[in-house]
């Protein structure tokens, strides 16, 4: 499973004109979910992504996770993350998950968020989806949960 986290000043998500999920300071996670992708790994990414050091402590230095820090996390399912982009110039989704297994595992992992982090919000499953953010550094990090 692939997380691209965002640090944001603010960040939302709209669907059809309508904003659906927005944040303030905080973290956007953009998800991009594989074949051989599962609860574990989804469990792996959120941990990663609670824990990840990426706000400033009092010396400016990158070791305040969200959890010490605190602010919004939005999780935004992006299926061209698991691209395969290896060659050429037009990218292959076979490593990708396949729809119903990707939206199963993105449910799952949004549902779990919501029970450990008081601040989630969430873009729709296979929706065309706008999504809005100011990067707050920028600070963009690529993670991934085998």
């Amino acid at each position: 499973m692939i997380g691209l986290l965002q640090r944001v000043s603010e960040a939302s998500v709209s669907v059809g004109g309508h904003r659906i999920a927005a944040i303030g300071p905080g973290l956007l996670v953009l998800v991009g979910i594989q074949r051989s992708d599962g609860e574990a790994q989804a469990e792996r990414l959120l941990d990663r992504v609670l824990g990840y050091r990426v706000f400033a402590d009092d010396r400016g230095r990158m070791n305040r996770s969200l959890r010490d820090h605190g602010g919004g996390l939005l999780l935004v399912p992006q299926f061209t993350l698991a691209a395969d982009t290896h060659s050429g110039t037009r990218a292959g989704f076979s490593t990708a998950a396949p729809p119903e297994q990707a939206r199963r595992l993105f449910e799952w992992l949004v549902t779990r968020a919501q029970h450990l982090w008081p601040t989630v919000g969430s873009g729709i499953f296979g929706a065309d989806m706008q999504v809005g953010l100011v990067n707050d550094g920028p600070v963009t990090f690529w993670l991934e949960a085998h």
